[in-house]
């Protein structure tokens, strides 16, 4: 009887196990039955103005990564000096300040510049004497009433005069104070330095009532209207590096824009920490760029073709990339599988593709409106 009870007993278990396989394989029956596509109904693809695209062969740039700065030619940046020693008397300008050529900068004051005007028309009336009286010797030593000794005298002072009058006044105009007036008695212990060229006030070094010496530089003028790229190109790369050639330059600490330039020069002397400058024009400069910034550049020197997508078609998604290949289509739906990609190189709004063995060229992939589903069948 219990030989009986345990046969029964485990006739009853097979069965209870059996059950419970039979439901798990139809659970897994049923799991792997799960569409994992995205789907697209026709109406919300043309709602959303999406498309669709293939992959394309395009150019992409190679490129020389360079580092480098804005600056502006030489003569468009001035260190305005004084001509001679003095105290500002006023200095109305800020940094930032806006100036044309031939505007007011700054007064200087000084005694000694009386001293110089008085100088000069003590030596203005000396050659007006000295003048007439060389006339007159002229005169008696051709007709020979005085001696050679005598009249070379009178020249020789007469010469002198003139070389001192003429050096007083030229000191005078480079003090900007007209001959002209003090010869009319208008005399002046303060001059005014005026801006030799239009542009901005980037530096100024000195305050009102501080005295400068010829040596120090007051203040500085940079004229922006024309800016240029100075790039250190390593001496590896330099012999690829020719005029004319496109760059594409970003200025990271200011802005995320890419802007283009072109080389305009190669330099030819090496630097000490082995690079060579090269000199690059922007083709638009009506950004506004500042003197100093710091830029970041790629010098093209050649293209080279890869088969690429346009960018919209392409999502990051937690740090990995993703594209929608279109799987199916009906007469309502488009079923699209998410695959991951491997890119290279971005240029001209499209991205190139490495693992090009995942797609082929007859496929169609979601171009636009992917960026709002990758991920979304997670």
């Amino acid at each position: 009887m219990k030989h009986i009870y345990n046969i029964l007993t485990i006739s009853l278990l097979i069965v209870v196990f059996g059950c419970k396989n039979s439901e798990s394989e139809s659970n897994a029956a049923a799991d792997t039955n799960v569409d994992n596509r995205i789907i697209i109904s026709k109406q919300q693809f043309k709602h959303n103005n999406m498309a669709l695209g293939s992959l394309e062969e395009k150019a992409f740039p190679v490129s020389i990564k360079v580092n480098g700065i804005i600056d502006v030619p030489p003569e468009n940046k001035v260190i305005v000096n004084a001509i001679s020693g003095g105290y500002i008397k006023t200095i109305p300008l800020l940094v930032g300040d806006k100036v044309k050529k031939g505007q007011v900068l700054v007064t200087i004051e000084n005694p000694e510049f009386i001293k110089l005007q008085q100088n000069y028309m003590e030596v203005k009336e000396q050659l007006n004497y000295l003048k007439t009286e060389y006339e007159r010797q002229n005169t008696m030593f051709k007709e020979n009433i005085i001696s050679n000794k005598v009249y070379l005298k009178t020249k020789s002072q007469y010469k002198t005069a003139t070389a001192s009058y003429n050096g007083l006044k030229k000191q005078l105009s480079l003090l900007n104070i007209s001959p002209s007036n003090v010869e009319q008695g208008f005399l002046t212990s303060v001059v005014n330095i005026y801006a030799p060229i239009s542009g901005s006030i980037t530096k100024v070094n000195v305050s009102k009532g501080s005295y400068v010496s010829p040596t120090k530089s007051i203040l500085e003028i940079v004229d922006n209207s024309h800016i240029h790229l100075e790039l250190s190109v390593f001496e590896k790369d330099i012999m690829s590096i020719k005029k004319n050639q496109s760059i594409l330059f970003s200025i990271p600490e200011a802005s995320k824009e890419v802007y283009e330039a072109s080389v305009y020069l190669v330099g030819t002397s090496i630097e000490d920490n082995r690079t060579i400058k090269v000199h690059a024009h922007p083709e638009n400069e009506s950004h506004h760029f500042l003197t100093g910034m710091f830029v970041n550049a790629e010098i093209i020197t050649a293209k080279s073709k890869a088969l690429a997508l346009p960018e919209t078609a392409i999502t990051e998604n937690d740090k990995d990339n993703y594209t929608l290949i279109l799987d199916e289509e009906t007469d309502n739906n488009y079923y699209f599988k998410q695959i991951k990609v491997a890119i290279g190189k971005t240029y001209n709004g499209y991205t190139e593709i490495e693992n090009t063995d995942l797609i082929k060229n007859s496929d169609k992939l979601l171009t636009q409106g992917a960026f709002s589903l990758i991920g979304s069948n997670e």
